[in-house]
C-alpha cells in the first residue's frame, strides 16, 4: 500500500470514530494529541497519566469467534482465565486482521464505529478509575470517558480475564 492511500485510511478511521461518538455520545470530546498514542506508554504520556488509566482495545480471536476486551492499560491477558470465561486460548488478530474487523489500525482500535459489528466486552480492570482514555480510531486520538459510560455505550458484558500489575509480578517463573 502506498503511504498516501495509508494516511487517508488512517484519517477515514479517525472520522468514522469521530461521526460515531457525535452521534451516540456528543458529550465526549475525540481529544487529537498530534503525538503517536499508539501505545499505552505514549498514550499515558501524551495524556500525562498513568499507564494503567490508558483503556486499551485488544483485538481477540478465541476459536473462529472474534472479539474487543477494552482492558486497563498495565493489564496483562490471562490465558488460564480467557479459556474459562470463552472456551478457549486467545490469539491476536494480525494487524490486517484487526483492520478489516474493526475498521481502525492497530494502535488506534477502539470500540468506536466498527467496520463489522463485533463483541466488546469491558475487563473489570478498567472499574477502578474514574475515567479512562480508549483510542478513538487514530493513532493520535483518544476520549475520556467513565469506566460504566464506556461499558453502557459499547458493551455487552463485564468479563474478568486480565492480570494488573501485582498478580504478574507475583507469579512464579
Amino acid at each position: 500500500m502506498r503511504a498516501r492511500d495509508y494516511d487517508k485510511r488512517l484519517t477515514m478511521t479517525l472520522e468514522t470514530a469521530r461521526a460515531w461518538l457525535a452521534e451516540h455520545a456528543p458529550d465526549l470530546g475525540l481529544i487529537d494529541h498530534g503525538v503517536s498514542t499508539a501505545t499505552v506508554a505514549e498514550a499515558a504520556a501524551a495524556l500525562g497519566v498513568e499507564p494503567a488509566r490508558i483503556a486499551k482495545t485488544l483485538a481477540l480471536r478465541v476459536g473462529d469467534r472474534l472479539m474487543l476486551v477494552i482492558a486497563r492499560g498495565d493489564a496483562r491477558i490471562d490465558n488460564a482465565r480467557t479459556k474459562a470465561e470463552y472456551g478457549g486460548r486467545p490469539r491476536m488478530l494480525s494487524p490486517d486482521e484487526a483492520f478489516a474487523a474493526t475498521g481502525h489500525p492497530v494502535g488506534g482500535v477502539c470500540p468506536f464505529g466498527l467496520a463489522t459489528p463485533i463483541p466488546v466486552h469491558c475487563d473489570v480492570s478498567i472499574r477502578g478509575f474514574d475515567t479512562v482514555f480508549p483510542a478513538a480510531g487514530s493513532l493520535t486520538s483518544s476520549v475520556e470517558v467513565a469506566p460504566e459510560r464506556l461499558f453502557a455505550l459499547v458493551s455487552r458484558r463485564w468479563v474478568d480475564i486480565c492480570k494488573l500489575p501485582d498478580e504478574i509480578a507475583a507469579a512464579p517463573g
